[in-house]
């Protein structure tokens, strides 16, 4: 893999964002290779002496996307590169970074070594979920992480029935259903008990978010197939119900409403430096071999 244009995308809330992405900038530059920056990213951290661009422009121009920030900009930059078939390199600079898994330390290293092309390709699965009222899809989006159905703030439960190719699977009253793909196996998942999947598993993640009965456990089906989430009562929960994409919100689901979901047509690419492993990220963030009595 070749690479003759290079985007690096900030979060750009962090104070002191700006000297990492120039420090970056420079070894990319010095490597012969064009700079892009974010537009977004370059207007905030005032970066003006390199080119820049929309996501979507780099996703038409960019060999490579580089993202500085958590998983949450890895996310969003995620969603919208992934149709370009662009490849993303994640820095990790916030908290626990699943999948910005470089440390803000280790940047310029990681990076001079892709760019050398010491480097592994990784392939995760996206999900595609539509909403529909009255046989109209009113919406469509893609999520890396998951899809949640939940109910609306300070409100009871909501009521769902779901569907797996057409075969009833359960009903089920809780505060919300989550659909996740294994990246998102970590994430919100995770906190709702959820067990971890492994990113080459083919399958969808179906996890319960506080049920009303306890036998409603998470689940794991093929990723082939259609799941289809029907809100079937929101009399508890005002009438109104939620669902996410990742971070991107619809908030006015009614009774009736279907949410369909099924693996989409793209994957997100990641890179990874020579040496990466799955299993060493999952005992750095987990603490994994950590004996109780050391944890503080």
């Amino acid at each position: 893999m070749h690479f003759s244009r290079v985007a690096l995308i900030g979060r750009y809330q962090d104070s002191g964002m700006d000297a990492p992405l120039r420090e970056l900038a420079k070894v990319i530059e010095q490597a012969g290779i064009q700079v892009i920056i974010e537009k977004d990213t370059a207007y905030n951290t005032h970066i003006k002496e390199y080119h820049t661009g929309s996501l979507e422009q780099i996703g038409e121009l960019a060999d490579l996307a580089i993202v500085m920030g958590g998983d949450g900009t890895m996310l969003a930059a995620a969603r919208s590169l992934c149709r370009y078939a662009v490849p993303l390199l994640g820095i990790n600079h916030g908290r626990l970074g699943f999948i910005t898994d470089i440390p803000i330390h280790q940047a310029v290293q990681a990076v001079e070594a892709v760019l050398e092309g010491k480097f592994t390709i990784e392939k995760r699965t996206l999900l595609e979920g539509s909403i529909i009222r009255d046989k109209k899809v009113l919406t469509s989006d893609l999520a890396l992480n998951d899809i949640v159905l939940g109910r609306s703030e300070r409100s009871g439960m909501i009521e769902v029935s779901v569907e797996y190719d057409g075969s009833h699977m359960y009903s089920q009253r809780s505060d919300g259903l989550i659909v996740s793909t294994p990246t998102g196996s970590t994430a919100y998942a995770l906190s709702a008990n959820g067990p971890i999947i492994h990113p080459a598993v083919d399958a969808f993640l179906l996890v319960p978010i506080a049920p009303q009965t306890l036998s409603y456990r998470p689940i794991a089906v093929p990723s082939s197939g259609t799941l289809t989430l029907t809100l079937t009562d929101t009399s508890r929960a005002g009438g109104r119900a939620s669902v996410h994409f990742d971070m991107q919100t619809w908030t006015d689901l009614q009774t009736g409403d279907k949410i369909m979901i099924t693996k989409a047509s793209h994957k997100v690419q990641f890179l990874h430096p020579v040496g990466y492993s799955y299993f060493s990220t999952l005992r750095k963030k987990l603490s994994w071999n950590v004996m109780p009595s050391s944890i503080d």
